[in-house]
């Protein structure tokens, strides 16, 4: 009896692996390496038309035309670059509601001055560490991260827009946004705009 017994534990424990391997194997059939493929050429797509380049990387100059910095490619305002400054005599005298630096990473107007996050995969100063979740609630939300008392994403990222993708465009720009290069930049954090000019004194 307890020899038979002993068999059939083997035999489920045989059975176990088989389907696990078989889980396994599945997995990494043709049909589901096709879908991957196919997810990640639709995030590079979406990367590309939605602009992302335009605001998230670096610039370069080429026949004196700005140029996305490729080996930099999605990482965000340069660390320790200066950035733009806006005040509302800006708009009175040279009839701009905000300014940008040469990178196009950084941008200042009534809401202070924002900066391009690095949304590449480093772990220290991307999104290396982000979850998916994180990442398509924040473009949801418009709030850092998605969460409720996150500071709000500031001009120009257009999240109201990109906040109507649908779940399956949002994963596929996760994927993508995962596969290319890290670069490790940290990018400062939003500089808050100016209080009012200070009002008369008591007796002026």
């Amino acid at each position: 009896m307890r020899h038979r017994s002993r068999l059939v534990y083997l035999a489920f424990g045989g059975l176990c692996v088989a389907v696990c391997c078989g889980f396994a194997l599945l997995a990494l059939s043709p049909a589901s390496a096709q879908r991957s493929e196919d997810v990640l050429a639709r995030g590079e797509y979406l990367v590309t038309i939605l602009g992302c380049d335009d605001c998230h990387t670096p610039k370069k100059m080429v026949d004196g035309q700005p140029m996305p910095d490729m080996t930099l490619r999605l990482s965000g305002h340069p660390e320790g670059a200066p950035h733009p400054t806006w005040t509302p005599r800006d708009v009175m005298e040279r009839h701009a509601l905000f300014l940008g630096d040469p990178n196009m990473t950084a941008w200042a107007g009534p809401w202070g001055v924002s900066f391009s996050p690095n949304i590449t995969p480093d772990e220290e100063t991307g999104i290396g560490e982000w979850t998916e979740e994180a990442f398509v609630q924040g473009l949801r939300t418009g709030k850092h991260q998605g969460q409720p008392n996150g500071r709000p994403i500031l001009p120009p990222m257009p999240w109201q827009g990109y906040g109507k993708l649908t779940d399956g465009d949002m994963h596929a720009i996760w994927e993508y946004l995962r596969t290319v290069d890290a670069v490790s930049n940290t990018v400062p954090s939003p500089v808050p705009p100016p209080g009012p000019p200070p009002g008369p004194r008591p007796g002026e």
